[in-house]
Parts: structure tokens; C-alpha cells; sequence
């Protein structure tokens, strides 16, 4: 296999600028804000260009040295079917940022549109790294830790890119995973798999057998089998689950939270007598807020592919889609295409990843 993603030039970041629920509206306050941080990265905004030049001056970012604008005449509509958007869109500013990364013309594309369109067309462009099968979307949710009181971050794989799973597609989830976790800082990740119960005889099959391999790596620190409870008290630092059952959960817990908020201000609203008590509590509730605050999470990274496309929500507003942005400028700065790569061949061999 040749080298991934080696260049001797600046580092760039492709934009998908007019995907998701905002577009540009979102898009380029998060780039000029990541361009005045990152003046040695350039930033490739892919858009409607007429549109992006006019955005552009109204927002004073037309002469930063470091943002650039990459015509495309088309854009993927959020609610477009996935094939329609791979057959039809060939010139679509989230195809057009992709094939960026594919030219070596970019380090790594940021999108907020569709995330089926956004995967099957990473898939198709820049195709899957040797000895992974399918690609993951992973996503770091905060995770509480009992012991220093501190808020901090879990990755969780693969959250909706893969609905059918076997223990070989959870072992590969689980290696990629851990490699993502250690570019990011940590030394030897926990990687636990999400299942039913902590007992060895609980769960599917395809869970079972994923134990097992697990197990039997030296490489990854398997801590065995965390429930959806223990996900939010730093019980590991990786947890794999397939596609399925790793997006219910994390939309599970985006609805808690924001029924908790609801049930909070309507006590507040509807009970005279908790007014003034709330006035106290506002500086707590303020804080809680700020560490649980999801725009400082935004991001979710497709792996396995032989290059880096992260994932932004599609209703992100710019401060959240400068931290997907910031994500994609680590991740590329670090090559985790060619860490998975090296990892993979290190298991396999090199003859059989070359196959």
C-alpha cells in the first residue's frame, strides 16, 4: 500500500459550506474563527461560488490569506436519499470536498450534510483501508468521573453507519477505536463492549465472540462488558456496539437531557415559589450547562476510510462546527488513516492487508 496522506505542504481542510441545516449561515463564522486560530492551516471552502465570494465580504473573511473558496454547482439536500446523492451529485460541494481529500489537495473534509450521502460517497471516493471491511462513525459523549469529579470525554463506535454486525466488523470497530483514543491523548484506552449485562453470558453471539478475539489481543486493553448506564461514568474508554444500537443510545440520551432542561424551566415557569430559589441555583445550573454544553463535543469522525471526513450535526451553529473543524485539523495533523493502517498490518500482516 502506498503511504497515506504524506505531504510536504500546508495542512487544508476542505468545507463542506453549504450542507446541513444552516449552511454558510453556520459554515463560515466557524472557518474564519478556525482560520485566525490556525493561520498555517488553509481552509478550502466548497460551495456555490458567487454565493461564498458575497458571504464572504459581508463577513470581512474575503482577504484571509488562508481561506480559499473551490467552486460547486450542486448541494445534497438533508433529506436526499444516499444513492440519489451518489448517482446524481457529482458536482455537489460535499462530493467536490471529498474529492479534495482524494487529490491530496486536503488533508481531511468537515460536513454537516446528510450523513448517509456524507458515507456512502467517502466510501466510494476515497475507499476503505486494507483489512477493514466497513467504515465506523464514532463520536466522544461526556462521561462523568466519580473519583476526581470531572467531566470528561468516552468514545462510543459505531453510531449509525452500520446497522448488521458481525464480531469481526466489532473487533475491527474496537482497533480503530483505540487508535483514535491514543492519537487523542490516551495512553492505554479501556475499550469495553456495550451489551445487556456485565456477565460473560449475556448478549448476542456476534457480542460473544468479539469478547473472545478481544481477549485475546495483546494490543487492545479489553475491560469487558459495560452497560448503557456505566457509558456516562467513564466505566471505559472506548465502548463498541454496532450501528443500531450505538445510535438509539446516543439520540436516547440527547432526549434525556433535553426533557431534563424542559421539566427544569417549567417548574421554574409554573411555581411562583421556585423563583426565587432559581435565582440561587442559576449560577450552578449555568456551570452544569457550560461543562455538558454538546457544541464542545460536535464532531463524529467516519473510520476506516483511507482518508479523515468528520461528521458535524447537521443543526450545529458556527461554534459548534469550529469544534468539528478543530477535530478534523488534529486528526489530520496526526494521520489516523495511517496509525489505523500500521495497526491493522501489524495484527494481519502486511501480505494479507495488501490483498
Amino acid at each position: 500500500m502506498d503511504k497515506l496522506d504524506k505531504r510536504d505542504r500546508r495542512l487544508a481542510i476542505s468545507i463542506d459550506a453549504m450542507g446541513g441545516d444552516h449552511g454558510m449561515r453556520s459554515s463560515l463564522p466557524a472557518v474564519r474563527r478556525a482560520a485566525a486560530r490556525h493561520k498555517a492551516v488553509d481552509f478550502i471552502l466548497v460551495g456555490r461560488e458567487d454565493k461564498l465570494k458575497r458571504a464572504c465580504k459581508t463577513l470581512k473573511m474575503a482577504d484571509v490569506p488562508n481561506i480559499l473558496i473551490q467552486h460547486a454547482s450542486e448541494t445534497v439536500e438533508m433529506d436526499e436519499l444516499p444513492s440519489v446523492a451518489l448517482r446524481t451529485k457529482k458536482d455537489s460541494s460535499m462530493r467536490v470536498a471529498i474529492n479534495l481529500v482524494k487529490e491530496g489537495r486536503a488533508n481531511a473534509c468537515v460536513s454537516a450534510g446528510n450523513t448517509g450521502a456524507l458515507m456512502a460517497t467517502s466510501r466510494f471516493v476515497l475507499k476503505m483501508l486494507p483489512g477493514i471491511d466497513r467504515p465506523a462513525i464514532i463520536f466522544q459523549v461526556p462521561s462523568y468521573d466519580l473519583k476526581t469529579q470531572t467531566v470528561g470525554k468516552v468514545f462510543m463506535l459505531d453510531l449509525g453507519a452500520n446497522v448488521d454486525c458481525t464480531a469481526e466488523h466489532l473487533y475491527q470497530f474496537a482497533i480503530m477505536g483505540a487508535e483514535l483514543a491514543k492519537i487523542s491523548g490516551i495512553e492505554n484506552p479501556r475499550v469495553g463492549l456495550l451489551n445487556i449485562g456485565e456477565e460473560e453470558i449475556k448478549g448476542l453471539d456476534s457480542i460473544k465472540e468479539t469478547a473472545k478475539r478481544l481477549q485475546q489481543d495483546p494490543g487492545i486493553n479489553y475491560i469487558g462488558f459495560v452497560e448503557g448506564n456505566q457509558v456516562y461514568f467513564q466505566q471505559a474508554d472506548v465502548v463498541v456496539c454496532d450501528g443500531f444500537v450505538g445510535n438509539v443510545a446516543l439520540k436516547a440520551s440527547e432526549g434525556v437531557m433535553k426533557m431534563f432542561s424542559q421539566v427544569i424551566r417549567a417548574e421554574i415557569k409554573n411555581n411562583f415559589w421556585l423563583r426565587p430559589f432559581a435565582l440561587f441555583a442559576s449560577p450552578i445550573l449555568s456551570r452544569v450547562k457550560k461543562r455538558l454544553d454538546l457544541s464542545q463535543y460536535n464532531g463524529a469522525s467516519l473510520l476506516g476510510l483511507r482518508g479523515t471526513v468528520l461528521k458535524s450535526h447537521g443543526g450545529a451553529d458556527a461554534r459548534a462546527f469550529e469544534t468539528a473543524i478543530l477535530k478534523a485539523i488534529h486528526e489530520a495533523q496526526n494521520n489516523v488513516p495511517e496509525a489505523i493502517h500500521h495497526r491493522i498490518e501489524a495484527i494481519l500482516g502486511h501480505e494479507a492487508v495488501q490483498r
